[in-house]
């Protein structure tokens, strides 16, 4: 039975400029192209696998140093928010957090996957 592709992904990187994330980003694909740039909000198109994927960019969530950066398809080159944290932390060498479970009913919302320096380990990260 194959894993199922979630309908997007979702990762949280910790203390990376908006720079560092479109070049990690542009590796990601064939090219990344800028849509809108709003306070701390910014959208992408990225082009990856001939798949035009929306990503949005947002600053200063969850605590001033954490970062989100969210893919909006299930076409990306990930399985799941698990791998692309792990290109993501390799890449950028920072911490990454991503869910550990996904969104759907009876998941632990608070459950996180916290990876940093090769390491990984299930934490409990109360974002609200």
């Amino acid at each position: 039975m194959s894993e199922q592709r979630p309908p997007d992904i979702e990762i949280y990187v910790k203390s990376c400029s908006v720079n560092q994330l479109e070049q990690w980003l542009e590796s990601c694909g064939s090219s990344l192209q800028p849509i809108l740039s709003q306070g701390a909000a910014h959208e992408y198109k990225l082009t990856t696998n001939q798949v035009d994927i929306t990503v949005l960019i947002h600053e200063k969530v969850a605590g001033k140093a954490w970062t989100s950066v969210w893919f909006k398809s299930d076409k990306t080159p990930w399985m799941n928010d698990l791998e692309c944290a792990r290109q993501a932390t390799a890449a950028l060498n920072t911490q990454i957090r991503c869910i550990a479970g996904g969104w759907s009913e009876g998941d632990d919302p608070d459950e996180w996957w916290k990876l940093e320096k090769g390491e990984e380990e299930l934490i409990k990260w109360l974002t609200n």
